[in-house]
């Protein structure tokens, strides 16, 4: 029995986190890189749901209007969500016949997207956050994927700077992780999911944000559920911002869990691999099976335990299970920044999964999250 957990226990996280990337990369070998036809200007609408952005949301609004890119309409629509600051007044401020300003009650960052989407007149949707700056060229390569019309909805490249502080050095690297994922679901044709500060959707695919659920999930699976493709765009690219707290590392990782489980739970048709194919295993493997995975550490660690006196292998595999625990913990503890990056490195993994096993308990306890405050993740 001890041995049955073991092995299970340790074969999950496994192909979830090495086996899959790998399989990825073997089927990416046999796909060629699509060549997309010119695209005609389009009629384009951006939300920006803004919650206090007052510090950002100009710097934003000029970002969005100094990209090169040829439209034939551009509609921005600032969406504040209660905000209590000088948000609005500054938007507003901009006098510019392309932004339009909604000044909402506290709903809520879905209920805010979904007043926002109502006022669109785009025929493609562009969603971004007001803290995040898009590089030039971003809001054109976000666009050029539409000329092929089995294309459905695109995702960005949301960078982190390398600062090596901290949690947020495990943040800037785990980034790059999921950019180099998603970029081999691209060449396989099952891209699963989109960041939120920088996604585009055909307007006739949107579909009204259900409460709890991670708004840039599912707006990303809306092309999916339709039959038509998400396309990762690697050259739209936009610059985000980590913290080195633990405890907003954790409470971020524990929301996203919580809210990406109920987005499966939502979309639980598009896991079904007789209807939706290699998109499916992509979307089991890279959202549920990662998700589930932290949680079997623990078991893995005590019947590993109880297999101690087996075989060497069993030892060793326990020897690594404590080297590992043992450098996170030298890296929270690390407060002055003194020992290598790989100690913060295991810090951040060991926080992630943490925060991971939380939100999963909270996701089968029945708790979930309403309210958003952009302060909490920065």
């Amino acid at each position: 029995m001890a041995e049955s957990i073991f092995w299970s226990c340790l074969l999950l996280p496994l192909y979830a986190w090495l086996g899959y990337p790998l399989l990825l990369a073997v089927l990416a070998l046999r796909r060629p890189t699509r060549q997309l036809p010119p695209i005609t200007p389009l009629h384009v609408s951006v939300v920006v749901a803004a919650h206090n952005e007052q510090r950002h949301i100009e710097a934003k609004l000029a970002n969005l209007l100094t990209q090169e890119v040829q439209l034939a309409s551009l509609q921005i629509v600032v969406a504040s969500d209660g905000s209590s600051d000088a948000t609005v007044a500054l938007a507003r401020g901009l006098n510019d016949p392309r932004i339009s300003v909604l000044d909402l009650p506290r709903q809520g960052k879905n209920a805010t997207l979904n007043a926002a989407v109502a006022h669109c007149t785009g025929d493609i949707l562009l969603f971004t956050d007001a803290d995040v700056q898009w590089q030039g060229g971003a809001f054109a390569a976000l666009l050029g994927p539409f000329a092929d019309a089995q294309v459905g909805a695109t995702a960005g490249n949301l960078l982190m700077p390398l600062s090596g502080t901290g949690m947020s050095y495990g943040e800037a690297l785990y980034r790059r992780l999921e950019a180099w994922l998603r970029r081999l679901e691209n060449r396989v044709g099952c891209c699963v999911s989109a960041d939120g500060a920088l996604q585009a959707l055909r307007r006739e695919l949107f579909q009204p944000i259900p409460p709890r659920v991670n708004d840039d999930f599912f707006i990303s699976t809306c092309a999916p559920a339709a039959g038509l493709r998400l396309v990762y765009v690697d050259q739209a690219r936009g610059i985000d911002h980590g913290t080195d707290e633990v405890e907003r590392q954790f409470s971020r990782r524990q929301r996203v869990t919580v809210g990406g489980l109920l987005s499966l739970k939502a979309r639980r048709a598009l896991l079904d691999p007789r209807r939706h194919g290699l998109y499916a295993i992509a979307l089991i493997s890279h959202k549920l099976l990662r998700r589930l995975a932290p949680v079997l550490l623990l078991p893995l660690l005590l019947s590993n335990l109880w297999l101690l006196d087996e075989s060497p292998f069993y030892r060793l595999s326990l020897g690594a299970q404590l080297l590992g625990y043992g450098a996170a913990l030298l890296g929270l503890l690390d407060r002055r920044r003194r020992l290598p990056r790989v100690f913060r490195l295991a810090a951040f993994v060991l926080v992630t999964v943490a925060g991971m096993s939380s939100g999963l308990w909270q996701f089968l306890r029945g708790r979930s999250y309403t309210q958003w405050n952009p302060t909490q993740t920065r």
